[in-house]
C-alpha cells in the first residue's frame, strides 16, 4: 500500500518533517553527544564551581549535597539506577577534608574511591581540599596542607574572608568566572601543576596523596568538544 501522498503545503511542516524522516527526532531536537552525572558532596561549591565550565556538546545533572567518602559513592551508585540517569558517565566529587579526631576516615576514605572505580564510575577527589585545586590557579603547592591554610590563601589573594563568604551561594556562582577573569591565575598551569602532583604521589594510599586533586581530569573531561 502506498504511502498517503502529502499536500505541498504540508511538506514542511514539522510533523510531516519528523514523519518522514528516518531518524524522527534528529530535526527538531539535537541530542547532546556526551552526558555526565556529577555527584558532589558540597552543595554550593563544587556544583556551581562545574556548573560555569564551558562544557561544549554535553548534558550535566548535577547532585549535591550527597554526603561524603563511602556515603557519597554509594548514593551515586543509586543514582545512576534511576531511568532518567541511565548510560550518564557518573563522576563523584569529594576531598579528604582531614579530621585528626575521626576514627576510620583514612579507610573510609580509599575503600570509597575503590569501591567508586570498581563500579566503573570517576572519581575527581581532592586531599585535602577541594580548594587546592583554586589555589594550584595561582602557584604551586608541594606541601601537605589541611583546608583550613588553602582558605587563608584565598582569602589573602580575594581580600575577604573565605571561611565566612567562601561557601555563600552567591560568591559559589561566581567562583569559575572570578578565577577565568583574574590576570593571575592560569587554569593550564593549575592542571599541569595538579598532574605534577598526581604524578609525584600516585603510588601512595589515596589518603596519604596531600598535596593531590584529580578534579584536572574532570575539568579535561568537561571542556573537550
Amino acid at each position: 500500500m502506498s504511502a498517503k501522498p502529502v499536500k505541498k503545503t504540508d511538506s514542511t511542516k514539522a510533523w510531516n518533517r519528523v514523519k518522514q524522516s528516518n531518524n524522527p527526532y534528529a530535526i527538531e531536537s539535537t541530542k547532546k553527544a556526551r552526558t555526565f552525572l556529577i555527584v558532589c558532596e558540597g552543595s554550593n561549591t563544587e556544583v556551581e564551581y562545574f556548573r560555569s565550565i564551558p562544557a561544549p556538546n554535553a548534558d550535566i545533572v548535577f547532585k549535591g549535597g550527597c554526603g561524603s567518602k563511602t556515603a557519597l559513592v554509594k548514593e551515586a551508585l543509586k543514582l545512576r539506577k534511576r531511568p532518567e540517569y541511565e548510560g550518564r558517565q557518573v563522576w563523584c566529587v569529594y576531598d579528604m577534608d582531614f579530621k585528626g579526631d575521626q576514627v576510620g576516615q583514612k579507610e573510609d576514605y580509599n575503600a570509597s574511591i575503590t569501591m567508586a572505580e570498581s563500579k566503573g564510575m570517576k572519581v575527581a577527589y581532592a586531599n585535602d581540599a577541594f580548594e587546592l585545586w583554586l589555589v594550584l590557579h595561582y602557584k604551586p603547592i608541594e606541601q601537605a596542607f589541611l583546608r583550613f591554610q588553602y582558605y587563608e590563601i584565598l582569602s589573602d589573594l580575594w581580600g575577604m574572608n573565605y571561611v565566612e563568604d567562601g561557601k555563600k551561594l552567591d560568591f559559589c556562582k561566581k567562583l569559575y568566572d572570578l578565577i577565568a577573569n583574574d590576570p593571575r591565575a592560569d587554569e593550564k598551569q593549575a592542571i599541569q601543576r595538579a598532574k605534577a602532583l598526581w604524578q609525584e604521589h600516585k603510588h601512595k594510599p589515596y589518603a596519604d596523596q596531600n598535596p593531590c586533586t584529580m578534579i584536572f581530569e574532570l575539568i579535561e573531561v568537561l571542556q573537550k568538544g
